[in-house]
């Protein structure tokens, strides 16, 4: 059946049920429902098919949003299916994480009053019904190539590489750390976000692609990185980045302050019933809890603090909520479940002797734009007030953590600690040891999942032209 050329207009954008809030913050489960797929089609069909679709631009892996809607539309979910993975190997993943609001959606022809095309549910909707029906991906025409890969890092970046490797005919091992896959997609995303049924899943179909991991070990430590080098006609290093940024005031030490990454995984691994120690929880219920920072982190701090019955949740940000980098979405749920925003307030000081008991903040103007191009908080001199807590949690973002042996086997880094690759010669992302690549947060610094799988899949590419494939 042809569209309706005013499909746009006759049908609202209409987004996935999201439970009330009152059900919500009593469990970590997702809080959204999916769509059907007369939902997916009517909702796909208000895309208008620009000649020039901005939506793709924006996408960081320039997904053909356009094309695969117009599959759902016509009921060709495994065609769809298809399309998706062409450019994305997380799409399931990234339709639930990814800040469309900023990326897609965003930059949709029709975000202008009328409604964004709803690009995030339907990409999920497409991978989740699609393996529900059994579609999987089709490696019938690939021919292994007797290559092979060390991946070191099994999260996004590196999941991805896999992924592409895998469908040139090239094995690939992946290590990791951590008892499960996905890196922070699994133990820093809280599943309120992304339930760890959904990476479980795409294990599942990496490893029917033929993809190995070797979990529970620290490349380094419990292997030698001069083994995997030996092993493998190429090496991966997607390590993201680990190191807390610090705020650098007084108090950032005491009993009662977190780091957020901290926080985070020791939640998850209590609802994955990972736990190794029941020291290693950290548990806010009761306390009166202060988030600093207003990012994508801050957010998940403040919905699981909610969630852990913390008595109140406030989160201070130093500029205001315009400039605020955190995904609306995120921040609206914040909001709804009850997390107090205090903007432009700028942290001077953690108080407290034994324990934290308060913040001190100083409040700011938005003054001219920085480097970055954002608008630089200017303290307004004598505002300093102290806001009481006995428990802060820092997220100020990460750095890169070079492990110590980069050195020993030629691989470079800037002065910053990200890994120094070649993204504009013969071979994308290859590190100063020709024989190893490297891609994601290791290399960009912390940023989105999507750039992070966009660059495993370039990586890949380069891996693959380097072994001659």
């Amino acid at each position: 059946m042809p569209r309706h050329p005013l499909q746009f207009l006759e049908v609202p954008r209409r987004d996935p049920a999201k439970q009330d809030v009152e059900v919500r913050i009593k469990h970590f489960d997702e809080i959204y429902g999916a769509y059907d797929g007369a939902d997916a089609a009517s909702q796909a069909g208000r895309c208008l098919s620009c000649g020039n679709p901005y939506c793709e631009w924006k996408c960081p892996v320039h997904n053909f949003i356009p094309d695969w809607l117009r599959l759902v539309e016509e009921g060709k979910l495994f065609q769809a299916a298809e399309l998706s993975h062409q450019t994305n190997s997380l799409p399931e993943i990234c339709g639930r994480v990814c800040p469309q609001d900023r990326l897609c959606e965003g930059a949709c022809t029709l975000n202008d009053g009328i409604g964004a095309v709803s690009i995030g549910n339907v990409e999920r909707y497409i991978t989740d019904e699609a393996f529900k029906q059994g579609w999987r991906p089709d490696m019938s025409d690939v021919v292994d190539t007797g290559k092979r890969v060390g991946i070191v890092g099994a999260g996004p970046a590196g999941l991805a590489a896999a992924d592409v490797l895998a469908r040139n005919g090239i094995r690939s091992v992946v290590f990791d750390a951590y008892p499960e896959i996905g890196g922070l997609l699994t133990f820093g995303i809280p599943p309120f976000k992304l339930e760890k049924t959904v990476v479980r899943q795409r294990r599942s179909i990496m490893e029917g692609m033929g993809v190995e991991f070797v979990l529970n070990t620290r490349v380094g430590v419990d292997v030698p990185f001069e083994s995997i080098l030996a092993d493998f006609d190429a090496v991966f290093l997607g390590m993201g980045t680990y190191t807390a940024v610090n705020g650098g005031f007084a108090g950032e030490q005491l009993p009662g302050v977190y780091e957020a990454l901290p926080y985070l995984v020791s939640n998850v691994r209590r609802e994955m019933r990972l736990d190794q120690d029941a020291t290693d929880h950290i548990d806010l219920r009761g306390k009166h809890v202060v988030v600093l920072g207003g990012g994508d982190t801050g957010m998940d701090c403040n919905r699981t603090a909610i969630r852990q019955g913390a008595a109140s949740v406030t989160c201070a940000y130093r500029r205001d909520e315009v400039n605020m980098p955190g995904s609306r979405r995120e921040v609206a749920n914040s909001k709804e479940e009850g997390v107090t925003f205090l903007f432009n307030q700028q942290p001077v000081e953690i108080i407290g002797a034994d324990h934290v008991t308060g913040v001190k903040l100083q409040k700011t103007d938005i003054g001219a734009p920085d480097a970055g191009r954002r608008q630089r908080p200017q303290v307004v001199p004598g505002s300093e007030h102290v806001v009481p807590a006995d428990a802060v949690i820092v997220a100020f973002g990460f750095r890169p953590n070079p492990a110590g042996w980069f050195s020993e086997f030629e691989v470079s880094v800037l002065p910053n600690g990200r890994v120094r690759v070649d993204s504009l010669g013969k071979f994308n992302f290859q590190t100063t040891n020709p024989k190893i690549f490297a891609g994601g947060d290791m290399v960009r610094g912390s940023d989105l999942v999507v750039t992070a799988v966009f660059e495993g899949r370039e990586a890949a590419a380069g891996i693959t032209a380097y072994l001659g494939v």
